[in-house]
């Protein structure tokens, strides 16, 4: 039955009159909290009768410009120094859809008008428990958005009714009309997850199956991808896996196949990294037989690379707190100085390119942007042999950057490798101290992948849009220093060099048929590929996106946030593929931290992103329908860094609080369903983490400088355990579809206009549950096995199916056995690595810490963390 105010919108159809919604919706009515699941479509048309919010501001502004030094800070804008003799000054209006506190989407501002026109339309995946969508207009300002006015629909409403061309007044906090005659005109649906077509059949089936929709890159047929867990894997150290078709999984090396795909370049290598070091070498056991400069550092193959006329183009973040000058290595220590002055008097170009934010926000925000935070891709693009003497792009993407303390192989050694294949790659920062310590080490756990076919042009496009807004800055600076190698031309023209292909060009292979010439794998070939780019990228660090322009905007699906374009794919890609889901989810990630809108405390830390809840929805749904379902998460014992630091415990805590959320949500609903007791929401829901122990070797030598007696370093070294470092970025649902990139599960990475992030998301057309009606077995299923087999020390016959109870309760039974084993006071040999995450969830939901382990191993630290004065977007 429809609420009041319900009842209230449904009876004014002319929309030439305004409907009161009062604070509530309606006057003097209580609505009641509705579940909004599934996708908001919100279109923002334009506002009358707005308030002069400029007056005072006007004039404490035109006081401040009268002083030079504050001239820039308080220049409204550009059209409002230049003309303010030809128009009044009044408000810049924005409007923000907001849903109990957290903001979906948000209008560009428009200056200077208080009868705005938008035309703006959102398409916005929500699952949020509220009573009210509430519309908020604020006046941009430099020293922060003004409260205009607000007007709320009841969500009860839009379950069963469309919101049509509407127009609704504009109240002001205690209810009354913030001006006589303003008013906003709306239109809204909604459109619920469980009845929506296109989650209905995973991935889905037939040809016609265009991908994720609202994406900025589009889904691309006849490629491949080559799946890799870790920097190098040595033989035989991992099970076989069958495949389908009598295929057997293989293991591949990422960072040996990135070298030599350097090696064979003929004309172009592009990398792009959070940190690129120099002196890393990505090729370490000495037995493999390769040309010799496949063993030289980084830096030096790629000087190498140069001198044979590959044009060698690194972009590199550029870390605010590292300093040219002082030779300061930076918060981050990211070695960006030190890298460029490596290639310094090289024909490498190596460009620091800062987190620059769009020059459309306001001075103060530009300031949090440049300062919190960055440029988080990883990628390498080079060119490869193609069909007959053309040569094709191939690029790699995902979690590892090509650094110091990233390479590792499944076995994640301790203390046995910092004499060989780490002596001079000594990493972890948990403790102050360097490699002469003893150790141990910080193993490394990374997932990444080799794309192949049309997609590689997209992470092409990616690079050449971010390396054009960063190479902007140089170009400005050509007239006051003396910069010679900043050319327009830096970026290669495949379209004037005939023997590399391109979009642009078509070629016939050697076959009756005449195809692509950027296909590598046909549609009839049972190993092909389905593959889409995915980013979290912002108009402040590309050249390209459309500027003010709403309709091209929406075009290219991008969101306008104020007055930035923003692409946030990747978000976009997790909802759909969780939203598909129909038998498991299996998630690896560096962090995980979202939904804050619906923790249990601390409601307004920031992170809205919708991957936590969705995940706790899918399962719940699950449950009310009788089905098996399970979801895997495997995370970092502690986020890197010093486990009692006010950081690592402020994103602990964090994630303390988005774990609760969820097991509420399964506890919830197995209490609806008469199912509690029976079942325990980790028979649907699971946390881990990795670690490792070695027993100390006859060969191993003391440590030069070893740690205090008393130090957490020297009881880890007693122990001779530590975690190994989760830094993947990974999603697998049933074995059918995989997302690989950069982004982590946290508001940083899914924001858009915070760090910059890319991904892809890619399945198999020939092995999926609506192609088979069957369960899978193809490359996917063969990469989770094998990190299975990494993580478990082996494979069993329940792993076939992990959606099953035999299943879940089996990896538990594992990792519990892990944990024990991990924290007994006799050292012995790790077979697996798998740990059960330090925490007990109890049969409501609540998170608490496992008894006699409230604070992690040797090292300390609350396992579910402590709030802090930091500012919530730097741990959210």
């Amino acid at each position: 039955m429809a609420s009041p105010a319900a009842v209230n919108l449904a009876v004014h159809p002319d929309v030439n009159k305004s409907d009161h919604a009062g604070s509530n919706g309606a006057p003097k009515q209580s609505l009641k909290f509705v579940l909004l699941h599934g996708t908001l479509e919100v279109w923002i048309q334009k506002a009358e009768c707005l308030p002069n919010m400029d007056i005072f501001s006007e004039r404490m502004r035109q006081c401040f410009v009268a002083f030079g030094p504050f001239r820039k800070l308080f220049s409204k804008t550009e059209d409002h120094v230049e003309h303010h003799t030809e128009k009044k000054i009044t408000s810049d209006p924005y409007v923000s859809v907001v849903l109990r506190g957290a903001t979906v989407a948000r209008t560009r501002v428009i200056k200077n008008e208080q009868n705005p026109e938008w035309n703006e339309h959102f398409s916005i995946p929500v699952a949020h428990d509220v009573a009210e969508v509430e519309f908020v207009v604020k006046d941009n300002d430099v020293l922060g958005a003004q409260f205009i006015g607000e007007t709320k629909i009841s969500a009860e409403y839009l379950l069963t009714q469309e919101v049509a061309d509407r127009w609704f007044d504009l109240l002001g906090k205690d209810g009354k009309p913030c001006k006589p005659g303003a008013r906003l005109k709306v239109s809204l649906s909604f459109r619920l997850a469980a009845t929506d077509p296109l989650y209905k059949d995973g991935v889905g089936a037939g040809p016609n199956y265009s991908g994720v929709p609202y994406t900025y890159f589009p889904l691309h047929k006849g490629g491949r991808i080559t799946l890799y867990q870790d920097a190098d894997i040595l033989d035989n150290s991992l099970p076989q896996i069958k495949l389908d078709g009598g295929l057997i999984f293989e293991h591949r090396r990422s960072w040996e196949e990135i070298c030599l795909a350097i090696l064979e370049a003929h004309h172009l290598v592009y990398i792009a990294g959070w940190s690129i070091y120099c002196e890393t070498k990505l090729v370490r056991r000495t037995d493999k037989h390769l040309p010799e400069p496949a063993f030289y550092t980084l830096g030096e193959l790629l000087k190498f690379k140069s001198r044979e006329l590959v044009r060698v183009l690194l972009l590199v973040w550029d870390d605010k707190t590292s300093h040219r000058i002082i030779k300061n290595e930076g918060v981050m220590g990211t070695h960006d100085e030190e890298t460029k002055r490596f290639f310094k008097h090289s024909s490498v170009q190596c460009v620091l390119a800062p987190r620059y934010a769009d020059s459309k926000l306001s001075w103060v925000k530009q300031k949090v942007v440049g300062t919190l935070y960055t440029h988080h891709q990883k990628l390498v693009i080079v060119d490869t042999q193609g069909p007959g003497n053309f040569r094709k792009l191939t690029a790699f993407i995902g979690g590892l950057d090509l650094c110091d303390g990233r390479y590792d192989t499944p076995e994640h050694c301790l203390f046995r490798t910092l004499n060989t294949v780490h002596k001079d790659d000594y990493h972890n920062p948990t403790f102050p101290s360097n490699a002469d310590s003893g150790g141990p080490r910080q193993p490394w756990h990374d997932l990444h992948c080799k794309i192949e076919g049309p997609a590689v042009y997209d992470v092409l496009t990616n690079f050449e849009q971010r390396w054009r807004r960063a190479t902007r800055w140089h170009e400005l600076g050509k007239n006051c220093r003396r910069v010679t190698r900043w050319h327009d031309d830096a970026l290669a023209d495949l379209d004037n060099i005939s023997w590399i292909l391109s979009p642009n060009k078509r070629i016939p292979y050697e076959s009756p048929h005449t195809h692509d010439g950027l296909i590598v794998l046909d549609e009839d070939d049972p190993e092909t590929w389905h593959v889409q780019v995915f980013r979290s990228i912002d108009s402040g660090s590309v050249k390209g996106f459309p500027k003010i322009d709403v309709v091209e905007a929406e075009k290219q699906n991008l969101v306008c946030g104020k007055n930035i374009a923003i692409d946030m794919s990747i978000h976009t890609a997790y909802i759909k593929a969780i939203r598909s889901a129909q038998h498991y989810i299996y998630i690896e990630n560096q962090y995980f931290i979202g939904s804050s809108y619906a923790w249990p405390k601390y409601k307004n830390a920031g992170a809205h992103h919708l991957i936590p809840i969705e995940l706790a929805l899918k399962i719940a749904s699950k449950i009310k329908a009788k089905e098996r379902f399970a979801v895997y998460i495997v995370i970092p014992m502690w986020p890197e860094g010093v486990p009692d630091s006010s950081s690592v415990q402020e994103i602990l805590y964090f994630q303390g609080q988005t774990l609760e959320m969820m097991y509420t949500i399964v506890a919830q609903a197995l209490e609806e369903e008469n199912m509690l007791g029976e079942f325990h929401p980790t028979d649907y829901l699971n946390f881990f983490c990795l670690g490792n122990r070695e027993v100390k070797g006859e060969d191993e030598c003391s440590p030069m400088n070893p740690p205090p007696e008393n130090s957490s370093q020297m009881q880890a070294q007693k122990n001779r355990r530590f975690m190994i470092y989760v830094h993947s970025k990974g999603l697998i649902v049933d074995d059918e579809y995989i997302i690989i990139g950069s982004a982590n599960i946290n508001q940083r990475s899914m924001d858009g206009s915070r760090d910059t992030e890319i991904a892809m998301g890619a399945y198999q057309p020939h092995h999926t549950w609506a192609h088979k009606h069957d369960q899978p077995f193809g490359q996917i299923y063969g990469f989770r096995m094998s990190l299975w087999a990494e993580h478990m020390g082996g494979i069993e016959d329940c792993f076939l199916k992990p959606w099953s109870l035999e299943c879940v309760r089996r990896v538990n039974s594992i990792a519990k056995g892990y944990w024990k084993q991990y924290t007994a006071e006799e050292v012995t040999e790790m077979k697996g690595h798998l740990l059960a995450y330090p925490i007990k969830v109890e049969d409501n939901g609540k998170v608490v810490a496992l008894p006699g382990w409230e604070q992690f191993p040797d090292v300390g630290g609350r396992v579910l963390g402590s709030s802090s004065t930091l500012p919530d977007n730097l741990t959210t």
